[in-house]
């Protein structure tokens, strides 16, 4: 994808800004055993960039990147003549800089948006001191180009943030702004040298206009005696006797004229209405670029015009809509996309599903922090995990910084203690809501012990039932109280409350002791074999290690990115029998079942078990 060209720096809260890398732009195809690294016009930069291929072996997805090989300077600012002179300088400082992502596992990402993909590419892409994330900012464009302008680089890119990746296209969705005007130029010969110069005069340049070349000028300014040398070197071979113009242009000296195979980027001043550059200043060779690429169109004759106003409108689709939830006005987008296909559900009626069961779920998500899984083309598109609360997130929204210990940094988690957090967080593309077992502050002490029954392919849901009940006889034992719910899934889950009083390891510790005398009660039906491989596959899986911290589970009374639309859903111990399916509870009766029987899984909340009275119980 290509961008046009605007004059100047704009704000507008429905764009994003980049640093426009001064560098080769460059696709990294991750998607095979032999890796693939090449240019715009499909140049293999796999052996020229060995340091850039090598890098990109740590990564862990199949994916697709689009970025900037950008080559740094002994002042460590990007420098196009050091990365043209790699060839020469091996221990070049290389930097691959990322800005989006066109596949990952399986999956195109070219349809979803700017904002989308890019929350993609920041958790799927695995940053080293040579691949580098490339990141942006929102809405505030003008003092980023500012900033950009005092430590001298060439520009930015703005981009809408709802904008797709179109390939081979130069879209008005991708705009670059940039300190000086520069462009590129066809050389289509040269003149001779006059006085002490060496070599050649100037060169003559031309562009495709309506598909043939016309002149666009001369320029003999920007060189050094090394770059003379090298660049008549290069046109030396293409000497020919024939023109590249239709019309042959009265050039300021006697003119050698060669066949229209090299590149350059210039610098100039404007561009006269006969197409002739003013001023033109040589600065480089693009080999990056296609000759026959090299045309006007609105590139250079049409700039973007960027109309503002004060106040930005609140545009909407007829699938959008601005509405007043809780304290703040929200736009909900894209509500008639359909989430679950095969049940027709919409997005719309995810929504509003979690509205109308707010005072239920509320209380479950208060003060946890959120992983969100995102589906934002429905159960059957892509989807992923996303942890840190992303920097266009409003202010309203309550965002705590929470060490983790497995990635060894601070993530900024979202907290949704409200029904508008919550209707920000579907549509994001939530389906479900994921959060820890234990609140802020109390972060270290989880209110409640999981115990997840978790089937394997052959065994069927009364199986599952016959598990849970196993469990509750342990408990009876314990003379502790333990509620069911489905997953939502295939499993039931079982919580035990404990009152925020113990460590995550004596939680998980007393969890495995149960599951162990569950396991002795029926060997022959379930495991508590971790690994896959080993795993009996005629066997559910007695699973205590949900009961960790940062682990998330989905909520009670969250959807399930399940055909059928099920819900997780609590239940009353007599409701655990042979008639029980895991489809039984979904968006369509979830809520009148909740008005019918009340928030059955209120007491995971409340006082919790004295864990050593009941090790005693199960001792004696």
């Amino acid at each position: 994808m290509l961008c046009k060209t605007t004059d100047k720096a704009f704000d507008d809260p429905e764009w994003a800004f980049e640093i426009k890398w001064d560098g080769y732009r460059a696709i990294a195809d991750l998607r095979h055993e032999e890796m693939r690294l090449y240019s715009r016009n499909g140049l293999d930069f796999s052996q020229k960039f060995k340091k850039i291929t090598q890098a990109l072996k740590i990564q862990e997805h199949e994916m697709v990147l689009d970025g900037e090989i950008v080559a740094y300077d002994d002042k460590g600012k990007p420098n196009f003549q050091w990365l043209q002179q790699i060839g020469d300088n091996p221990n070049l400082v290389l930097i691959y800089q990322v800005f989006d992502l066109l596949w990952l596992n399986g999956h195109s990402t070219e349809e979803l948006s700017y904002l989308q993909r890019r929350e993609l590419l920041k958790e799927a892409l695995i940053q080293n001191e040579i691949i580098q994330f490339s990141d942006h900012i929102l809405e505030n464009g003008k003092e980023f180009f500012n900033a950009a302008t005092e430590m001298g680089l060439e520009g930015i890119v703005a981009k809408k943030t709802d904008s797709i990746y179109k390939e081979n296209l130069r879209s008005s969705d991708w705009l670059k702004i940039k300190n000086n005007q520069t462009d590129e130029a066809i050389i289509c010969g040269f003149t001779e040298p006059k006085g002490s110069r060496s070599k050649f005069g100037s060169l003559i340049l031309g562009k495709y206009l309506g598909g043939e070349i016309v002149f666009c000028g001369h320029t003999g300014t920007g060189f050094d005696d090394q770059r003379l040398t090298e660049l008549h070197a290069l046109m030396k071979p293409l000497i020919t006797d024939k023109s590249a113009f239709k019309i042959t242009p009265k050039t300021n000296a006697k003119a050698t004229w060669i066949k229209p195979e090299l590149v350059a980027e210039i610098k100039f001043t404007e561009i006269t209405k006969d197409h002739i550059y003013r001023h033109p200043v040589f600065l480089r060779l693009r080999d990056d670029v296609k000759p026959e690429d090299v045309e006007f169109n609105s590139e250079n004759q049409e700039k973007i015009e960027i109309v503002k106003t004060s106040e930005p409108k609140k545009r909407t689709s007829k699938n959008d809509v601005i509405k007043k939830i809780g304290k703040q006005e929200l736009k909900l987008t894209n509500r008639n996309k359909i989430y679950f296909p095969k049940d027709e559900v919409s997005k719309g009626d995810v929504i509003d599903y979690y509205q109308s069961i707010s005072k239920y779920i509320l209380p479950h998500l208060k003060d946890r922090p959120q992983s969100m899984n995102r589906f934002p083309n429905g159960i059957n598109g892509l989807s992923f995990y996303q942890k840190d609360a992303a920097d266009e997130t409003p202010e309203w929204i309550k965002i705590e910084k929470v060490f983790s210990e497995s990635s060894d940094k601070y993530i900024n988690y979202i907290i949704c203690n409200d029904k508008e957090t919550m209707a920000y967080l579907n549509n994001l593309g939530c389906i479900e809501l994921n959060v820890w077992t234990s609140r802020l502050p109390t972060a270290d002490f989880p209110d409640y012990l999981v115990l997840d029954l978790d089937p394997s392919e052959k065994n069927s849901f009364q199986d599952v039932v016959e598990t849970a009940h196993a469990v509750k006889e342990v408990l009876d034992l314990a003379e502790i109280g333990g509620i069911p719910k489905t997953s939502g899934s295939t499993g039931i889950h079982i919580y035990i409350p404990m009152g925020a009083k113990y460590s995550y390891d004596q939680v998980k510790d007393f969890g495995h002791l149960l599951m162990q005398i569950v396991q002795q009660k029926l060997p022959d039906l379930t495991t508590l074999e971790r690994s896959l491989q080993k795993r009996d596959k005629n066997k559910i899986y007695l699973d205590y290690l949900q009961n960790r911290r940062g682990q998330t589970l989905a909520s009670v009374y969250s959807l399930r990115p399940k055909d059928g639309a099920p819900v997780s859903m609590p239940l009353e111990w007599s409701e655990v029998g042979a008639g029980l399916k895991p489809t039984d509870f979904n968006i369509h009766n979830a809520l009148n079942r909740l008005k019918e029987k009340g928030d059955l899984f209120k007491p995971v909340l409340g006082k919790g078990v004295d864990m050593l009275k009941a090790i005693e119980k199960l001792e004696s």
